[in-house]
């Protein structure tokens, strides 16, 4: 019987070595095609894009909502806004939706968990006792000029860098499996009047000699073909473009800036993987990558997220590691991804099932043709509101985008597939009445089903 239960007992121990670390990473504000793997010939991410290459790369991924603390509120949670509820950035998660987060699911089903840089999700009461390891300061927007133990300056990412080091040191080859969340500041901007993107000295001369192309949608007729309510000097998203993106000269600066704070993320990601391989872990460990919502670096005459366009609302995407299944490792894929899958893939990598309340699925489980994958998803954007950040709601589909700016019953239509650059508002054209009537049903439908 004593034999029996030691024979059980090593038993479970090699089972659970056997479950993959995971380690998510989460960029700020960063678009979908500023990843070399997504097409991208002018920026340096040479570490990305080898995750990339050996695990796979999601083209179609979306976030729900295009506004840090929301998005991130569902990353954790795996639900939209309107059911999480967290749509301020001073509202924090109450002790039982915290409960159902993926780091606290791991950490009751024994792994020891981490967070590193920006929460960004309420000030004061941000969770830190959860975690194992925390490395983060209870501040909503963090700085990118930290003072370290030794009275230095030393750069966010760079912070981050020695953070996830020093994580992997203490938690690596241990007989419980880890997950570690790391949360980057860049490529965010850092607010302030003008706002600016401090960049690490070392990568300064980066971009200097390359020719940054204007957007096609940076010509003046995109704005001015947008409605008055939207069209004014309050609307957020103008009024950080005009010290920012308002002349040629200044749109080339701050995307080769821009450029430059994710080139210093791919740094830190390549001296991840290559601690993986010295820990000899990396076997054993599953790696997400993806932008918190993405970012208009001058289309539509427009700075920022916050809106229903391609460059707000699509972001990179990427599930890599020894850990992912070999039959999904090199593969390139076009499902419809979002932010709200996060949780529910880490738990089941994990070996654990989702909260009833989950309404994202396991990525892997669409891959591998175990779940169907979705056909649409329902947008939301309300913080604030007109004139600041006129609220707007809609479906995305494969193909189409239909968009409501709630407060004004305005709405816009667009064919992606024949019009990726959105330069047509088709909401209008008689020769799109079926198709606008079947996504205001389909709108309809999906915003009761998202509570």
């Amino acid at each position: 019987m004593i034999i029996a239960l030691l024979l059980f007992a090593q038993g479970a121990i090699g089972q659970q070595a056997k479950r993959p670390n995971i380690i998510f990473l989460l960029t700020d504000d960063h678009r979908w095609d500023a990843l070399g793997a997504m097409g991208n010939n002018i920026i340096q991410t040479p570490h990305l894009d080898a995750l990339a290459k050996r695990g796979i790369l999601f083209r179609n991924a979306h976030v729900t909502t295009a506004i840090c603390m929301v998005s991130r509120a569902s990353l954790l949670s795996g639900q939209y806004m309107s059911r999480h509820g967290i749509n301020d950035f001073n509202v924090d998660f109450k002790p039982a939706a915290l409960a159902d987060t993926y780091p606290a699911l791991l950490k009751k089903a024994g792994y020891k968990i981490g967070f590193i840089g920006k929460f960004g999700i309420g000030v004061k009461n941000q969770p830190d006792t959860l975690f194992d390891y925390w490395a983060a300061k209870k501040e909503g927007q963090p700085p990118y000029e930290l003072v370290n133990q030794s009275g230095h300056l030393i750069h966010h990412t760079d912070s981050v860098g020695k953070d996830i080091t020093q994580f992997l040191e203490r938690f690596a080859g241990k007989e419980a499996p880890f997950c570690l969340s790391v949360s980057f500041k860049a490529p965010h901007e850092l607010d302030g009047n003008p706002p600016q993107y401090p960049v690490q000295r070392r990568f300064k001369p980066s971009y200097e000699n390359v020719k940054i192309p204007d957007p096609l949608t940076a010509a003046p007729q995109y704005w001015d073909s947008l409605p008055a309510f939207f069209r004014t000097d309050q609307n957020i998203g103008r009024d950080r473009w005009k010290p920012l993106l308002s002349t040629p000269e200044l749109r080339r600066q701050t995307t080769r800036d821009y450029y430059r704070l994710i080139t210093g993320v791919d740094e830190v990601v390549g001296n991840m993987v290559a601690q993986l391989k010295d820990l000899k872990i990396d076997q054993n460990t599953l790696i997400i990558f993806m932008g918190d919502n993405g970012f208009s670096l001058g289309e539509h005459g427009l700075e920022g997220k916050w809106f229903g366009f391609e460059e707000s609302i699509r972001v990179p995407l990427i599930i890599s590691g020894g850990a992912l299944p070999k039959s999904l490792q090199g593969r390139s894929s076009n499902q419809l991804a979002l932010n709200i899958d996060i949780a529910p893939t880490i738990l089941s990598a994990a070996g654990l099932g989702a909260p009833s309340a989950v309404q994202g699925y396991n990525l892997l489980a669409v891959e591998q043709k175990k779940l169907p994958a979705r056909k649409d998803f329902f947008y939301e954007h309300t913080y604030l509101g007109s004139p600041r950040l006129p609220k707007v709601e809609g479906v995305v589909t494969e193909d189409l985008k239909y968009m409501l700016y709630t407060e004004h019953g305005y709405e816009e239509l667009y064919d992606n597939a024949k019009d990726p650059h959105e330069t047509v508002n088709l909401a209008k054209r008689s020769s799109e009445k079926t198709h606008l009537a079947k996504l205001r049903k389909r709108y309809e439908e999906l915003k009761r089903e998202v509570k």
